[in-house]
């Protein structure tokens, strides 16, 4: 009995850790449905496309021009990123966080 519980508990446990990253947030586009990877966000921006960042909630926030002047000033990495379409947002990769850069100040 011992052992059924353990083994069902590491079943649980290996699905909750393969499930945490699925719901991660995604940018999508939102002025086309085609979109399924064949083009990169920066590429599609370049044609005057909008894209949204749809969070683990489903809640979806549209980046003005200015919002993604600045997203790409911190994370350029992100236009090279493959744009999906709502359509196919299972297939959409998530975002990667930024990564902390340690900051170096002058001394005063």
């Amino acid at each position: 009995m011992k052992t059924r519980l353990w083994l069902i508990l590491i079943v649980l446990g290996f699905m909750l850790i393969n499930t945490s990253g699925t719901f991660a947030a995604k940018l999508l586009c939102v002025s086309s449905e085609e979109h399924k990877g064949e083009q990169t966000v920066g590429s599609c921006l370049t044609k005057g496309e909008e894209f949204a960042i749809v969070d683990d909630y489903g809640i979806v926030r549209i980046l003005s021009p200015r919002e993604i002047a600045l997203t790409k000033a911190f994370n350029p990495q992100i236009l090279e990123q493959r744009a999906y379409s709502m359509k196919y947002q299972e297939l959409a990769p998530p975002i990667n966080p930024l990564k902390r850069r340690a900051v170096m100040i002058p001394n005063q």
